[in-house]
């Protein structure tokens, strides 16, 4: 892959502006599985398929991007992506009118496939937009705006869903009147529509902003469809396989470790959805400092290197809240976003380090390895159903750190060390 010497700057901005995009859409909707355990009286398991719809469609929709990507050019899959996420959050207002959770889902689904392609699109071209050798730690700063995002996706919930909602407990529900019931749901997924819809103007603007710049050589096509040949290459180059594994595995931590945040701090400090937001908030803050931090460490620290050993911080922190309980256990749960901050742009950059021409297919396999956020999330919710217990449900992202970490360390070997680094 050619790639030009310097990095363009509007270019280059644009495409950020995406990463801090699907961190909103992202982390608004880890929010939504204790907005709808309030509304419709779910449980922690019937509540998982939020993500199992969001994380889900991620894996259908990599693939198709990568080869759309690789037919046209990083900008069509760019421009496609943003308009399957406006189309989504758009869709959030007829779902607000029919009251069914499953079109709810369906809007989810058609929103994440933007997202799909959108990451698929721009994690490898933000490498491609300079010398590989500085390519993770590019794409670090690059992901270093999507926290940002995160932090406004949460601010928005937090102030127009999680504090509309009304705080009548299941059983008191189950009391009403269904006239009385569906008017206190339709009001509340109002309140959940809102930010959603608005959220789909201001991508409209990103749309036409990208639609009519520019982009570098970076981003032009390869007419060089040889998927079976590519994934042969793949498939034998340890360091990637492993590399996918890793990342399927840290996505379900992740999104595990976040989407029952809320629930987590809510009953271990005896405070409401929208109070408890306010600690997923700070983790958010937290996870933003660190991830601007570990890309200034990346200068002194091998990549590799620093993976390992936030892991093992992060299975540190994650047995704190297993075993803890009341301020000790939140501190240690809010403190695992901090060792996570640095996971996913280091584990594509690692993982994709070297694959030249295979970069955009190779960078599909590693959005399909999202799909854990779906199968890990919906693993911890079932834990938590049958022990009827959060903290034990937190053994899920503990074990998925574990392979992390492992990765960390064989990504810092020499034999793999080399192999990473080939041009």
């Amino acid at each position: 892959m050619s790639q030009p010497r310097k990095t363009p700057i509007l270019p280059f901005i644009l495409i950020t502006s995406l990463f801090l995009m699907w961190g909103l859409a992202n982390n608004m909707t880890d929010t939504l599985l204790a907005a709808f355990k309030r509304i419709m009286s779910m449980s922690d398991f019937q509540t998982s398929w939020i993500q199992v719809a969001f994380y889900g469609s991620y894996f259908c929709l990599a693939l198709p991007a990568a080869l759309i990507i690789k037919k046209f050019t990083y900008k069509t899959g760019v421009l496609l992506g943003l308009g399957l996420f406006i189309s989504g959050s758009l869709l959030f207002y007829p779902a607000s009118q029919t009251m069914v959770y499953g079109h709810f889902l369906a809007a989810l689904f058609v929103l994440a496939g933007g997202l799909s392609i959108l990451e698929t699109a721009a994690n490898p071209y933000i490498i491609a937009m300079g010398p590989e050798e500085n390519g993770t730690q590019r794409l670090n700063l690059a992901q270093s705006f999507n926290p940002i995002g995160s932090i406004i996706g949460v601010l928005l919930s937090k102030l127009f869903i999680l504090s509309q909602l009304n705080q009548a407990s299941a059983e008191t529900r189950a009391a009403m009147s269904p006239e009385e019931l569906q008017a206190i749901q339709s009001s509340e997924l109002a309140a959940v529509m809102g930010p959603y819809v608005g959220v789909a103007g201001v991508l409209l603007i990103i749309w036409i902003a990208i639609a009519v710049t520019k982009m570098p050589k970076a981003s032009d096509a390869d007419d060089s469809l040889n998927i079976g040949a590519t994934v042969r290459r793949l498939i034998k180059n340890s360091n990637y396989v492993w590399g996918v594994a890793a990342q399927f595995f840290y996505v379900g931590a992740q999104i595990g470790v976040w989407s029952y945040t809320i629930r987590y701090v809510m009953q271990e400090l005896s405070v409401n959805e929208d109070e408890a937001a306010s600690y997923y908030l700070a983790a958010l803050i937290l996870f933003m400092v660190s991830r601007f931090i570990c890309t200034a460490l990346m200068k002194y620290i091998s990549p590799g290197n620093l993976l390992a050993g936030l892991s093992v911080l992060a299975i540190i922190c994650t047995f704190v809240v297993i075993v803890g309980s009341g301020y000790v256990g939140v501190y240690a749960l809010v403190a695992i976003s901090a060792c996570m901050s640095l996971m996913f742009p280091t584990i594509y950059g690692l993982a994709v380090r070297g694959l030249g021409d295979d970069t955009k297919i190779g960078g599909s396999g590693l959005i399909m390895a999202i799909l854990g956020g779906a199968v890990l999330t919906s693993v911890q919710g079932q834990v938590s159903d049958a022990t009827q217990s959060i903290h034990l449900a937190y053994v899920v992202p503990l074990l998925c750190f574990v392979v992390v970490a492992f990765y960390g360390r064989i990504a810092s070997r020499e034999k793999l060390a080399t192999l990473i680094t080939v041009e």
